[in-house]
């Protein structure tokens, strides 16, 4: 396929199959919400220098340093616009996992993950229309859908944060049902939302095919660019390893599957975008499975062991 046609591919998705797939988040998100809990907020109030650090590096130096990247690698701009969407979203609900693996400060990744989420609602609709529109060939395909920050705003606050309070609130009122409900729930949240994109890739699999090469040294290149920008911005800042650990986690862990959402939602499953979104989804979870493991070649200090 000539890579000049890949901003004109639309992925085939029916609005049911975009109504499931809006089901199918908001459900992941409440079972994530089972697992938080409101001190997981005021921890940031009580103890702000790591999150904080860590929360500016995932939604000020990753969008910005992104919109760099795609000027100096000039990707096709619907490659380029992924990028930035990708980006503009919060932390992913595997950090915390993989934290954990990387001997990183698992309280500030549930922290981060927590507020992250929360902040989402305001910061991805305006980190995707500021930086979107500063590349002039993004900026293109922003005004082609006529872009609203407040219908993504609407979009997010719908499949993220009420699900969001629902599930704090269950927990935090029902605490014994929550603790009963909580591991099917994501279980089976996490499997609906496989099958749901597991469908959506059989219906596009010679497209995906045609074009995944396009777009996986791109998000190679990316996802090390916010897995360093968590790390260094951590040790530049003086944290501790098992805070930069977790801060580079975090940051380098995005919520694809809102990413996807948006630009089924959005863009009508704009091929390059589409495609970039979902290798993102694939790669992170290696990437990160390979930092852990690298991280724990290396000893924490003495005074650091969990």
């Amino acid at each position: 396929m000539d890579a000049s046609m890949v901003d004109q591919i639309r992925l085939n998705f029916n609005p049911q199959g975009l109504l499931v797939i809006n089901i199918a988040i908001g459900l992941m998100m409440f079972g994530v919400a089972l697992d938080l809990k409101l001190e997981d907020f005021k921890r940031i109030v009580v103890s702000p220098r790591a999150p904080g650090i860590g929360l500016a590096a995932q939604f000020i130096l990753l969008p910005a340093f992104t919109y760099l990247l795609t000027l100096v690698l000039r990707p096709l701009p619907s490659i380029a616009l992924g990028m930035i969407l990708v980006a503009a979203c919060p932390g992913g609900n595997l950090s915390n996992i993989i934290t954990y693996l990387a001997k990183g400060n698992t309280a500030v990744s549930i922290s981060m993950t927590a507020v992250s989420t929360a902040a989402a609602i305001i910061m991805t609709p305006l980190n995707l229309s500021l930086w979107g529109s500063l590349n002039p060939h993004t900026a293109e395909l922003l005004r082609r859908v006529s872009l609203s920050p407040v219908d993504v705003f609407t979009t997010i606050f719908l499949i993220l944060g009420v699900p969001l309070v629902l599930g704090l609130s269950l927990s935090r009122i029902f605490p014994s049902l929550a603790d009963k409900v909580r591991k099917p729930f994501k279980i089976f949240s996490l499997v609906f939302f496989i099958l749901i994109v597991c469908g959506a890739l059989a219906a596009n699999w010679s497209i995906f095919l045609k074009v995944v090469g396009l777009v996986m040294l791109v998000v190679l290149l990316h996802n090390a660019l916010a897995l360093n920008l968590g790390y260094w911005s951590g040790r530049v800042c003086r944290l501790d390893e098992r805070d930069s650990r977790a801060v580079c986690i975090e940051v380098g862990i995005q919520n694809s599957a809102l990413g996807l959402v948006l630009v089924f939602n959005f863009f009508e499953g704009l091929g390059g975008m589409a495609i970039l979104v979902a290798w993102w989804g694939i790669w992170h979870i290696i990437a990160g499975l390979i930092t852990a493991f690298i991280f724990t070649r290396f000893p924490l200090p003495q005074d650091q062991q969990a």
